[in-house]
């Protein structure tokens, strides 16, 4: 969805692990542009929507997204916090019962400046990370520990990006 939207992407190493195809990619700075999802691909990525909105709310348009009844009931309310979480930084959007809608801020950095609720939700909790490299202000996330979990390392490759950045 992401290459949908004009990602600039490029995979390499490509391989399956666990039955779930794997690859070491490449992303470079592109500008992207809001788009439909399509419902039918809800399945296959859901657990990066989280992500995937906060790369919304930085793309030029609407992305409307439908059919993530799911994630309301994953680890936490995915769709109620990011929603909540968004709004907070200063992004514009809609909650639905099945999705999002938001509208993004054209390549402009958002205001930031809130602390977000993970809900001791990794995805979430990362998800903000990201987000606040892209406000004006300062993203607090309320409990950053469950990243631990599931990607121990995520803090140090965020810290190296920021400092090639």
């Amino acid at each position: 969805m992401l290459q949908a939207m004009g990602a600039d992407l490029t995979f390499s190493n490509e391989r399956e692990v666990g039955g779930e195809p794997v690859a070491d990619i490449t992303a470079r700075h592109s500008v992207l542009r809001g788009i439909d999802v399509p419902p039918e691909v809800a399945p296959s990525m859901i657990d990066e929507f989280p992500v995937f909105f906060v790369a919304a709310s930085m793309a030029q348009g609407r992305t409307t997204t439908s059919g993530l009844d799911e994630l309301r009931v994953k680890e936490s309310d995915r769709l109620a916090l990011m929603a909540a979480g968004l709004k907070a930084i200063g992004a514009q959007v809609e909650e639905r019962e099945e999705g999002l809608i938001i509208e993004g801020s054209g390549g402009e950095l958002i205001e930031g400046g809130a602390t977000v609720t993970s809900a001791l939700d990794h995805r979430i909790a990362m998800s903000f990370a990201v987000a606040g490299q892209n406000c004006y202000h300062a993203v607090t996330v309320d409990d950053v520990s469950p990243i631990a979990t599931s990607f121990p390392t995520f803090e140090d490759i965020l810290i190296n990006l920021q400092a090639q950045h």
